[in-house]
């Protein structure tokens, strides 16, 4: 019995989970947050509660791979002071995981998409109606990284959607794109190998789903590749346009299916 076949996976769902794969590579060397596409074919092809526990190895790889290539760009104390909030988040997901079954999972993975497409649009208009960013060293600077910190470490528990949120934290924060990327690298290397333990009590990894990982992860690999030779040479505005739109359609497509 191949792969697909454990899984009921169609020739057609597996491109779609390869492509989807190659994108978590991009995103990781390019545009950080666009893997909110990739988190859309997977639960659209694979149950949704189970997508997560599939899709979690694969962000790693594209960590380890981001790490590799911008590792000196890290700024730690902004890393230092998000864990312990994220930390909370990443808990409050793992307990609302436990309650929830497909259909809710299914159903709020939606929901965060929306409300990450929404986000990265007000994030992307605040950056350009602000010249300066603000401080966050002061009370309300530590109170915002707080906050960003728990929700962002709850949607990437629940859906491993924590990338619009961790960007628009650390582009307020004032990073430029080499810090924004080798600070987010760390970030979710850190914070998605922390959710490995959690994931696997809850029967989201198992034997099953590192079958498919083994058969998706080399397409991480040419995506990274590709993303840090498009990095200078984008144009993030148009491609952001697209990562929004692509979106909320998957968003949409969840919450109606």
């Amino acid at each position: 019995m191949n792969t697909m076949t454990l899984w009921h996976i169609t020739a057609w769902g597996f491109a779609a989970l390869a492509a989807a794969a190659l994108l978590v590579g991009f995103s990781k060397t390019a545009v950080s947050g666009a893997n909110t596409v990739s988190l859309a074919v997977f639960a659209a092809v694979l149950p949704a509660r189970a997508s997560t526990g599939v899709l979690l190895p694969i962000l790693i790889a594209g960590d380890v791979l981001a790490v590799l290539t911008y590792r000196r760009h890290a700024h730690w104390p902004t890393l230092w002071r998000l864990f312990p909030a994220v930390a909370a988040g990443v808990v409050a997901g793992t307990l609302f995981l436990v309650w929830a079954d497909d259909a809710v999972v299914r159903t709020s993975i939606g929901a965060i998409l929306l409300l990450m497409a929404a986000v990265t649009v007000w994030r992307r208009r605040a950056a350009d109606a602000r010249p300066d960013p603000e401080s966050v060293t002061t009370r309300a600077g530590r109170v915002r990284a707080r906050s960003y910190g728990v929700l962002g470490g709850f949607t990437t528990m629940v859906a491993n959607a924590g990338g619009p949120v961790m960007s628009l934290y650390l582009l307020s924060a004032g990073f430029r794109k080499l810090g924004f990327l080798g600070t987010s690298a760390f970030f979710f290397l850190i914070v998605n190998v922390s959710k490995v333990p959690f994931s696997v009590g809850l029967g989201l990894i198992d034997g099953r789903s590192l079958l498919l990982d083994a058969a998706l992860v080399l397409f991480v690999v040419p995506g990274a590749f590709l993303g840090k030779w498009a990095v200078t040479r984008i144009n993030q505005r148009l491609f952001e346009r697209l990562v929004i739109a692509a979106t909320v359609v998957g968003g949409l497509q969840l919450l109606l299916r």
